[in-house]
């Protein structure tokens, strides 16, 4: 065998002896979330309330109820609200935090981050969703990626006239018009489930995002993949992203706790 077929037959081993481990996540909440002020001048965006809870505390939640006990926290803007709120301890695991100083994007954090060992989670801080942490974490292992990335389809909005131009002999033509088209499309939804060895491939310094290492390992030629998600899905990233996405939230545990407390399967 090549040394590359030798390199991917061990890495896909070592992938495979590690199915059994715990996962562990990694939660960024170190933003400055300016695009949601002026709520974040005075609150981090993880800690914007939903309901009788802040979005991290959902998260956190979510990620304990999957089984997922051991959480580092990323922070880095207003870091002594969200230990205040948050603590060391969630309801059954352990809570680190790393303290980034500067800015290092969504991937260059994970480099201050010990104990990646094994498969881990890693995901934004503000992501509030119904996603099946577990059902994620199977697909990853079972497809051999290095690094899966959880999308959901989207409908984009262009806010433009878009023109499709052709060439009439030396002329630039109109072909069509089409006036602000919506096009559907998977997008990430800042949920990404990576191997140790996807941390190789991260540079030693400076800022550095989860695209740019999707983009990078693309070209290494490592398996990179998807998991698509059907269910509810909100990123909190602007006031009416955030007002809509809290309306949402609270009809949706409004609806589950009347199906659990009449006795009614929610299957």
């Amino acid at each position: 065998m090549t040394e590359g077929v030798i390199d991917l037959a061990q890495s896909l081993s070592a992938r495979a002896a590690r199915s059994s481990q715990p996962v562990s996540a990694v939660v960024l909440a170190g933003g400055r979330g300016t695009r949601l002020a002026p709520y974040t001048s005075v609150l981090p965006k993880p800690l914007m309330p939903i309901g009788e809870s802040s979005i991290l505390e959902i998260v956190l939640g979510q990620l304990n109820s999957h089984g997922i006990t051991s959480v580092t926290l990323c922070v880095g803007y207003l870091s002594h609200l969200i230990k205040a709120v948050i603590g060391d301890r969630t309801a059954s695991g352990q809570i680190t935090y790393v303290q980034e100083e500067t800015a290092l994007g969504t991937a260059g954090p994970l480099r201050l981050v010990s104990g990646l060992d094994s498969t881990f989670v890693v995901m934004n801080g503000d992501v509030l969703t119904t996603l099946d942490f577990n059902a994620l974490v199977r697909h990853h292992r079972r497809e051999g990626n290095i690094l899966t990335v959880a999308t959901r389809e989207r409908l984009i909005k262009i806010d433009y006239g878009v023109l499709e131009l052709g060439l009439n002999g030396s002329l630039n033509r109109v072909l069509a018009y089409v006036e602000k088209p919506e096009v559907r499309s998977a997008v990430s939804m800042g949920i990404y489930v990576l191997e140790p060895e996807a941390l190789s491939f991260i540079p030693s310094e400076g800022p550095y995002d989860v695209p740019d290492l999707v983009q990078t390992l693309l070209r290494a030629g490592e398996p990179v993949g998807a998991y698509r998600h059907d269910g509810l899905w909100f990123d909190i990233g602007r006031r009416d992203d955030y007002e809509a996405a809290a309306e949402s939230w609270e009809a949706t545990v409004e609806a589950r706790d009347e199906i659990q407390s009449s006795g009614v399967s929610a299957e």
